[in-house]
């Protein structure tokens, strides 16, 4: 695809990185048979080819409008079309670029700004957030459906792993992150107790808090990038002293947090700093990976035999990780059944079910379809976000896959 970018973007990062990821696009329309919302809408322009012209003429110049601000808002990021795109585009990275820049130039509607800057104040905020989920808790009943949606019920809390006479010698960093402790704290204390049952200690820096996902997918970069030299500041001291690696049982979380060098590339103070630590990331699967000896020999069966599993958006495009999970769960004795259409999205992608609740609850309903007829006893994810808006539309137990294991393990 030529190009020929304007002068406000022209010879700048952002720039230079467009216009490299433009050219690779060969209008194929590949991407159109794996996008969710073209698939719903049937609108060239709710596709990632359709979207990226509209980018193109943004960024020559063209006037921006609402629709092409909507158009953009209804993308999901799941980076399906990435993996399904011969020529490598790396779409995700332009429709971060594109965004802002329609924000800067088409005002949002009061309703919309107020939704998007209490989004990206609330979520990230766990001194303001878990309260609050508390507060949810304890009324859910009461609570209309669309936020009873939004509020899982309160988990009987696992305990953590208890401090041992002769600590582990290995030690990895856990990531807490910002809505799950509140949400679903099991997912982080079931990790925790998987890694101790295999002689690691897992470590959560007190100052790690949000990995940046939520504000840079709502717009607010500086913020974003904010979150994450907050959280390379917290893990440092560990990084320093020989940690072995940084574990995310998150899949969103972890597809941002490898991104980290790229997103601090042209900061003095930490660009070193960010590549170091997206080198040490990993999803647990990838951690555990190697490990199927030691934990089917622990495992024992426990009334679960037959689970259906979701792969995340994040984990599959964002981060590339297939059959991981399925592998481990499937080595511990497990039938584990995927869904035919296990490459869409189910509609949560972070605050996307918030913002447009319509497409999201339609794409959860058609993923709760195929994962029904596989007669799963349980559906097992890997991301918080996928699993707590999976649970809202079925009566199927929906958990975090490290949680069944976790149970698989217990005394």
């Amino acid at each position: 695809m030529q190009t020929q970018l304007a002068d406000f973007i022209r010879n700048t990062p952002d720039g230079e990185e467009a216009d490299a990821i433009l050219r690779k696009c060969v209008h194929c329309g590949f991407c159109t048979a794996t996008c969710p919302t073209y698939q719903l809408l049937g609108d060239e322009l709710d596709g990632p080819r359709g979207r990226i012209y509209l980018m193109k003429q943004m960024f020559e110049g063209a006037p921006v409008t609402r629709s092409t601000q909507l158009h953009l808002d209804r993308c999901l990021t799941c980076r399906s079309c990435e993996t399904t795109c011969p020529s490598g585009v790396q779409y995700g990275r332009l429709v971060e670029i594109g965004r802002p820049h329609v924000d800067a130039t088409v005002p949002r509607p009061l309703r919309q700004r107020l939704i998007r800057r209490l989004l990206a104040s609330l979520l990230p905020n766990t001194a303001v957030f878990t309260p609050l989920m508390r507060l949810g808790q304890h009324v859910r009943p009461f609570l209309p459906r669309k936020l009873r949606d939004k509020v899982p019920p309160r988990q009987r809390l696992l305990q953590w792993p208890a401090k041992r006479a002769v600590p582990h010698e290995r030690k990895v960093l856990l990531l807490a992150g910002c809505v799950q402790p509140a949400m679903l704290p099991n997912i982080n204390i079931a990790a925790a107790r998987v890694l101790d049952a295999l002689g690691v200690e897992a470590i959560v820096a007190p100052e790690a808090g949000c990995c940046g996902a939520i504000r840079l997918h709502l717009s607010y970069r500086e913020e974003a990038l904010d979150d994450m030299r907050r959280n390379i500041d917290a893990w440092w001291p560990y990084i320093e002293t020989g940690i072995e690696a940084i574990v995310i049982d998150a899949s969103g979380c972890g597809a941002t947090i490898k991104e980290y060098g790229h997103l601090l590339r042209d900061d003095p103070v930490y660009a070193d700093k960010a590549r170091r630590v997206a080198e040490l990331s990993c999803d647990i699967a990838q951690w555990l990976q190697g490990f199927e000896p030691e934990l089917t020999a622990l495992a024992r069966r426990r009334g679960v035999h037959t689970v259906a599993f979701h792969p995340p958006c994040t984990l599959q495009h964002g981060q590339q990780i297939r059959g991981m999970v399925e592998r481990l769960l499937t080595s511990l004795g497990l039938e584990v059944r995927v869904p035919a259409d296990s490459h869409l999205c189910c509609g949560s992608a972070g605050t996307y079910s918030i913002t447009q609740p319509s497409l999201a609850y339609t794409l959860r309903d058609r993923k709760i379809d195929t994962l029904r007829v596989l007669e799963p006893q349980m559906i097992v994810s890997a991301n918080i976000g996928c699993i707590t808006h999976l649970q809202s539309g079925t009566s199927v137990p929906v958990a975090h896959w490290i949680e069944l294991v976790e149970h698989m393990l217990a005394a």
